[in-house]
């Protein structure tokens, strides 16, 4: 039998890795992973789709090329996707937890250099020029917050390592002080959907909802007052009420995308037949491609698009409930709330119900800081679900704890390892022994006591025999031959 185990030693190298290859990523965490994968491949290409078509008559204008806005957004896709995978094929806890302060200090030191050397229009400056790509911070500074607030709340709620009063210090430190550097800008969009996520998180990490809604009421007044003392958003906030009073001045944008989705109708006009990309609608490519889809694919693509985020949301959801600790749950919550309250915040900003924040869409937008986040986003996603392991019930925390004996008088005492309990074979049958004949009649009483008892004072113990059907039939009646009665003399054989 060592002779055995150590051969299944030999092909067992490393047993647990064994039994994972054979056993396989269990379905519920392998299903919603695929899930969010393959959506997320779809809406980029679609997205890659529909930045051409929306942007190749502005692109042939201005560039001389039809296909520079696609050619530079697959430039970002693929930077996106080597930070996604790098992310994923990384435990998350070495982000939020080992690289957080490098991370927190690089991203406040973008921020702080966007303040002071930031580039932008309309009197924000949210972006950053480095080399011919123009980067944008805060687009980045929503994932050191995320991972921040995950921090913290592991900390407060599922360790207890920090009290209550130095929760809130760390909090005002390490996510406020990156919102105010964000909202100094200003961009009140990225502000509103970072502060959304964080709400997120707290009611996940066990805030109760009042507290919660009552928080909500206080961001959301306080947000109004400050939009309502800049005369830009204030004219945001006030066209979204009626674009229709200065059509071809702050209302014009939205009630281009207006035309385009009564343009488009049920079906649209067809991929790459829009009339409103002809220099009408302004940032086409960019924060109205939904309005570009609406008018290309209709209201049947519309919904297919918020169905495909809908799906989105629920594979991050299912990738949250199984994560294998607090800070996993917040990680990826946090980001599919991310990526979910920016779209919705575009898709309402576009078809007019909430105020324009010039946040693009999603995997769908054209722009480099845009897209480069959002599959890192993805990345810490699929991270924590590879992290994901199965709750232990009681039946395997039981089956865990047994061992397998040794049989050998050189092995008494010693419990076989895992490797060799694999490695032993299984027993056989022994219905082939009666088969030659070697059954016997009745039960015999055997010396179980060991030489140094004496007969008729050990113990004993009884012999059943070889087949189990000789103690089921009484002596006389009919015997057992190869599994079957053997009737012949006894009539009916039944007494």
């Amino acid at each position: 039998m060592r002779d055995a185990a150590s051969r299944g030693r030999e092909r067992r190298p490393r047993g647990d890795d064994l039994e994972r290859k054979i056993m396989g990523v269990p379905a519920r965490f392998m299903r919603p992973r695929i899930v969010l994968v393959v959506v997320t491949f779809v809406l980029v290409a679609f997205g890659l789709l529909m930045i051409y078509s929306a942007s190749s008559i502005k692109a042939q204008s201005s560039q001389g090329d039809a296909a520079y806005y696609l050619k530079r957004q697959l430039l970002f896709v693929l930077v996106g996707l080597a930070g996604a995978v790098l992310l994923a094929r990384t435990d998350y806890h070495v982000w939020y937890k080992k690289a957080l302060r490098i991370i927190w200090v690089v991203t406040l030191a973008l921020l702080a250099l966007t303040a002071l050397m930031g580039i932008g229009s309309h009197g924000a400056t949210r972006w950053i020029s480095i080399g011919p790509i123009n980067l944008q911070p805060s687009e980045f500074a929503k994932i050191t917050i995320v991972l921040t607030g995950a921090n913290l709340c592991e900390s407060y709620f599922d360790d207890g390592a920090i009290d209550f009063r130095q929760f809130l210090i760390n909090g005002a430190i390490g996510v406020g002080i990156p919102l105010v550097l964000v909202l100094a800008q200003p961009d009140k969009g990225s502000t509103l959907i970072a502060a959304a996520t964080l709400l997120v998180m707290l009611y996940l990490s066990g805030v109760s909802g009042k507290t919660i809604l009552l928080i909500l009421g206080i961001c959301l007044a306080a947000f109004f007052v400050y939009s309502m003392k800049d005369e830009y958003s204030r004219k945001r906030f006030l066209t979204s009420l009626d674009p229709w009073s200065d059509p071809y001045g702050d209302g014009y944008q939205l009630i281009q995308g207006f035309y385009a989705f009564g343009t488009g109708g049920l079906f649209g006009v067809g991929i790459g037949m829009s009339k409103q990309k002809y220099s009408y609608l302004p940032e086409a490519h960019n924060d109205f491609i939904f309005a570009i889809i609406g008018e290309e694919c209709g209201l049947v693509g519309c919904l297919a698009v918020i169905a495909a985020f809908v799906i989105f949301v629920y594979a991050g959801i299912q990738i949250c409930k199984y994560a294998p600790d607090l800070a996993g749950r917040l990680i990826a919550c946090g980001c599919t709330s991310l990526i979910a309250i920016q779209f919705f915040v575009n898709v309402l900003g576009v078809i007019g119900i909430t105020p324009l924040t010039g946040k693009p869409l999603p995997f769908l937008s054209y722009g480099g800081s845009s897209i480069i986040s959002c599959l890192m986003l993805v990345g810490l996603i699929v991270s924590v679900s590879r992290s994901s392991v199965l709750p232990e019930t009681v039946n395997e925390r039981r089956r865990r704890q047994m061992s397998v004996a040794a049989e050998s008088a050189t092995d008494v005492g010693r419990v076989m390892t895992r490797s060799e309990a694999m490695a032993t074979p299984l027993p056989q049958v022994r219905d082939t022994v009666g088969r030659q004949g070697s059954s016997r009649d009745g039960l015999r009483l055997v010396d179980d006591a060991g030489p140094t008892a004496s007969r008729g004072t050990g113990r004993g113990r009884i012999d059943l025999g070889d087949r189990p059907a000789d103690r089921l039939r009484p002596q006389g009646g009919p015997r057992v031959r190869g599994g079957r009665d053997d009737r012949r003399g006894s009539g009916s054989g039944r007494r």
